[in-house]
C-alpha cells in the first residue's frame, strides 16, 4: 500500500479522486491549498506527491520548488496546463511525472505505481551496483560516491546517471534519456537534458570541456565512460 498526499482545491476533483485512488488500494491524505500540502508532506511524509499547480494560495511551481528545497519525496503533476515549455519547466523543477487533466483515475494509478517502481523498494534494488573507475552507483541505496567520497545528487540527476550506468561505454541519445528518464514521448526539449547533465557534471568535478566520465558526442548524445579507458 502506497501512501499518497494529493493537493487539490477543486473538491469535486478531490473527492472522487481520493475515493477511487484508495479504492484502488492505496492509504490517500488530501490538502486544498499549497501550505497546508507542504505541511503535510513534511510532517506525514508519503511516498508520493500528487499535486495540481492552479493552487489559491500559492502556484504548483513554487510549491514543488519548496518540496525539492527538503525532501526528495516522488512527485506527480496534475493539472489543466497542457504547454509544452510549461510541462519542461515543471519537470526541469523537480517533477517525476506529469499529466494533463482530464485523466481517469486508472491513468493516475498506473502512473504512480511506475514512478514509485523507479524509486527505492520497487524493481531497482535487483539492480546490481556498477563500478566505473572511481565512480559507484547503487541503485539499491540509490547512492553515489566518486573515489570513495559520497556524492549528493536529486533524484532526477540519479535517474539520469544510473540510466547511462546501464549502457557503459555507449552514446545514449537526449531522445533515449526524455524517453526513459523524464518520460516524455516527443521531441524539442533537449534542453532539459542538457541542463541535468552540467549539474550532474559539476557534482562529478568535471565540465562538458574537460570531461572525465560523461562524454558529450556531438549532434547524437553522451556516453559515461571510465576516465581510464580514454587514455
Amino acid at each position: 500500500m502506497a501512501r499518497l498526499l494529493l493537493i487539490e482545491d477543486d473538491l469535486t476533483i478531490r473527492t472522487p479522486l481520493v475515493r477511487a485512488l484508495r479504492e484502488r488500494g492505496h492509504a490517500v491524505a488530501a490538502a486544498s491549498t499549497a501550505m497546508a500540502g507542504l505541511r503535510d508532506a513534511l510532517d506525514d511524509r508519503p511516498d508520493l506527491v500528487v499535486l495540481d499547480l492552479g493552487l489559491p494560495d500559492l502556484d504548483g511551481r513554487e510549491l514543488l520548488r519548496m518540496l525539492r528545497a527538503v525532501s526528495a519525496v516522488p512527485v506527480i503533476v496534475a493539472t489543466a496546463r497542457d504547454d509544452e515549455t510549461e510541462i519542461v519547466r515543471v519537470l526541469d523543477a523537480g517533477a517525476d511525472d506529469y499529466v494533463v487533466k482530464p485523466f481517469t483515475a486508472a491513468q493516475l494509478d498506473a502512473r504512480v505505481r511506475a514512478v514509485l517502481r523507479r524509486g527505492p523498494g520497487g524493481p531497482a534494488e535487483e539492480d546490481p551496483t556498477v563500478v566505473v573507475g572511481g565512480l559507484r552507483i547503487d541503485p539499491r541505496a540509490r547512492q553515489v560516491s566518486l573515489d570513495g567520497v559520497p556524492v549528493e545528487l536529486t533524484p532526477r540527476e540519479f535517474d539520469l546517471l544510473r540510466h547511462l550506468a546501464t549502457r557503459v561505454g555507449e552514446v545514449v541519445t537526449k531522445r533515449e534519456l526524455l524517453t526513459e528518464v523524464w518520460q516524455i514521448p516527443y521531441g524539442g526539449a533537449d534542453k532539459t537534458v542538457d541542463v541535468h547533465l552540467s549539474w550532474l557534471r559539476r557534482k562529478l568535478g568535471e565540465s562538458a570541456q574537460q570531461p572525465r566520465y560523461l562524454h558529450t558526442v556531438r549532434g547524437v548524445g553522451v556516453r559515461l565512460v571510465s576516465p581510464e579507458a580514454q587514455r
